[in-house]
């Protein structure tokens, strides 16, 4: 029986690293399962709600696909569907739901909403993504890794752009956890908190590895295995576009900088949505937001369609270990 049976998942750190690994794996053999076209339903007559304060494409298709191929019933409840926050407590939401429910998604804003779901809820509950973490996204990202790399432990990984994110806080509690020899590389005014990243070195649980916050592209790109990057402009801060561009425009992903690593099997990786081109409204509207080169989001190098795949089989993973064990 699993140890994650029963608990939610609003962090990484709320896992320990033989958990993570643990999820990685069950989503790896349930990714071979789909492969070989072999369908369980270990999950048959569970209900799972999925809420969705924010708008979602990748989280709501991969728990949507994951329940419906374990032959579970998923209800999709948006904010304007459960009103919350107007006419009801997310303590109250939490109890109904959890009476119905074997477990819920919640992607939402800030992390409190969600942690105080979770206190009542009674069920699993899983972070879909808040303003702080995204724990189901690198959950997909680790095993994208190692289904190129293998071994987790000691590889180096570079984030490129705003190291305050939720993005790059996540994989830095993950590369704590699992041993990824994990790099910021963002201008000095996007670093993370210091006492952040001194508090997840202290409590590392891998000997290997490592946690580099760095504006010095030599120290962060040299040897790096995969270089990863997310929008500058997070969901609710369009309001600072342009103060971003102007930061984060040296940093943006190029030909030139996956040359730098001086490997020949260095990987792209991003969460989606990316602006890689114009042919989105925002970018037309804002020509140098764009994160990543065409060249390199479309290269050989780029594995981000297969973070978006790996999205649903560790959606599975998550969903089997924390409700069945």
């Amino acid at each position: 029986m699993s140890t994650l049976r029963g608990r939610n998942l609003l962090t990484l750190a709320d896992a320990t690293g033989a958990e993570i690994l643990e999820l990685v794996d069950r989503a790896e053999l349930l990714a071979a399962r789909r492969r070989d076209g072999v369908t369980v339903h270990t999950l048959a007559g569970k209900s799972i709600a999925l809420i969705f304060l924010k708008p979602s494409t990748r989280t709501r298709a991969a728990f949507l696909v994951a329940a419906t191929e374990l032959g579970a019933h998923a209800e999709v409840l948006g904010r304007d569907d459960i009103r919350f926050g107007v006419k009801e407590s997310t303590k109250d939401i939490a109890r109904v739901l959890g009476r119905l429910f074997h477990g819920v998604m919640f992607r939402g804003f800030e992390h409190a909403t969600i942690a105080e779901f979770a206190a009542h809820a009674g069920v699993p509950v899983w972070n879909g993504l808040c303003d702080q973490y995204h724990p189901t996204q690198v959950l997909a990202d680790l095993l994208t890794l190692r289904d190129n790399f293998g071994e987790l432990a000691g590889l180096p990984v570079t984030y490129v752009g705003d190291g305050r994110n939720n993005m790059a806080i996540t994989l830095a509690i993950a590369a704590a956890k699992v041993g990824l020899d994990f790099r910021i590389l963002a201008p000095r005014a996007l670093h993370p908190d210091p006492a952040l990243i001194a508090t997840l070195l202290a409590e590392r649980e891998s000997p290997v590895g490592g946690l580099t916050v760095t504006d010095d592209r030599a120290l962060a790109l040299t040897g790096s295995a995969a270089l990863y990057s997310d929008v500058w402009v997070s969901m609710g801060e369009e309001d600072q576009t342009l103060e971003r561009i102007a930061v984060l425009r040296e940093y943006k992903v190029t030909a030139a900088m996956m040359a730098a690593t001086g490997r020949s099997d260095t990987i792209y990786l991003h969460c989606l949505p990316a602006f890689h081109n114009l042919d989105t409204e925002t970018a037309r509207a804002h020509p140098d937001i764009c994160e990543v080169d065409e060249e390199v989001f479309e290269g050989p190098a780029s594995r981000v369609f297969d973070q978006s795949e790996n999205r649903m089989h560790t959606a599975k993973a998550l969903m089997e270990l924390t409700i069945l064990g």
